[in-house]
């Protein structure tokens, strides 16, 4: 380097400085710590104290954390699908040319902009064993509704049921990949007599692949964290630990139970897991998403 772009090079470190100090302190430094941590017999209130691969070995014979694996599993296989598909046959709808189609596409993105403490709030009366909407209307019918937080069998699928709702965010994306779906493919379907579900299925699909991937890998994080609805709604870990969901167990051993080390091993746990789950998406992707530019 000249003495000029040793000159430019220190006055542009300079100015992101602020942002490098903040990255470090708030980023590099809690990642290390926990690092380092998961490997230490750490209580918040004393010195932690290194125990080696105590904490990942206790995992392994831990029955509560397993069911905390099953239960984020069971809920990330049901809501992801279900939220993905749901989104785009809505999103489809929205891209069609009707009277007032703004306004139906806010009416379908608010939902998403709502603080999820309130949505649970909310879901928590719907879902409501005696005093909640849906099982005074079943009982119009002449019918006992189910004990949607009380009942092991129904809580998960309620709180799979709850996620899907909030599905705006996803909509918008795909509602923004649809509008460069080129016309002249689903007119040249029109001529050849394509129906809407085989022009839906082998042109829509593979054009918006690419927003499919990214609201997969972004619905696979979310799932896997899941923690306000379950925590709200249920207040605990649910009836026989039915809604003791990877991310409240984490917490539980974090905050209800001061063991840190043991906390920050699962939070390692789970991030290699995403890491992996996604590096596994991505590798899929190479054969199934196809972008603009692909030949």
């Amino acid at each position: 380097m000249t003495r000029g772009e040793r000159h430019n090079l220190l006055k542009g470190v300079g100015f992101i400085s602020p942002w490098i100090i903040g990255f470090a302190i708030f980023g590099i430094y809690p990642l290390a710590a926990s690092l380092y941590y998961s490997f230490c017999d750490y209580d918040i209130l004393n010195e932690p104290a290194l125990v080696g691969t105590l904490n990942y070995r206790e995992m392994v014979g831990d029955s509560v954390f397993w069911i905390s694996v099953y239960n984020t599993v069971y809920f990330a296989v049901f809501s992801i699908p279900l939220g993905l598909i749901l989104a785009l046959l809505i999103a489809v709808l929205l891209n069609q040319k009707v009277m007032g189609r703004s306004v139906f596409r806010t009416v379908y993105f608010l939902p998403s902009i709502v603080p999820l403490v309130g949505v649970s709030m909310i879901w928590l009366w719907i879902f409501n064993g005696d005093l909640g909407l849906i099982n005074h209307a079943i009982s119009l019918l002449g019918l006992k509704g189910p004990g949607w937080l009380t009942d092991e069998q129904w809580v998960k699928p309620t709180l799979v049921l709850s996620g899907v709702w909030q599905v705006g965010g996803t909509i918008v994306i795909f509602l923004a990949a649809l509008q460069d779906v080129p016309r002249s493919l689903y007119e040249s379907a029109d001529i050849d007599g394509a129906s809407p579900r085989v022009q839906l299925l082998h042109i829509t699909v593979p054009m918006i692949s690419p927003a499919i991937y990214f609201n997969l890998v972004i619905g696979i994080i979310g799932a896997l964290q899941e923690f306000v609805r379950p925590y709200v709604m249920l207040d605990g870990p649910g009836p026989n630990r039915s809604a003791l969901f990877y991310a409240i167990n984490l917490y539980d051993n974090a905050f209800r139970y001061l063991n840190m080390g043991y906390a920050c091993a699962m939070a390692w746990v789970l991030f290699v897991v995403i890491v992996l789950l996604t590096w596994g998406v991505t590798a899929l992707s190479r054969k199934h998403v196809h972008y603009g530019g692909d030949g």
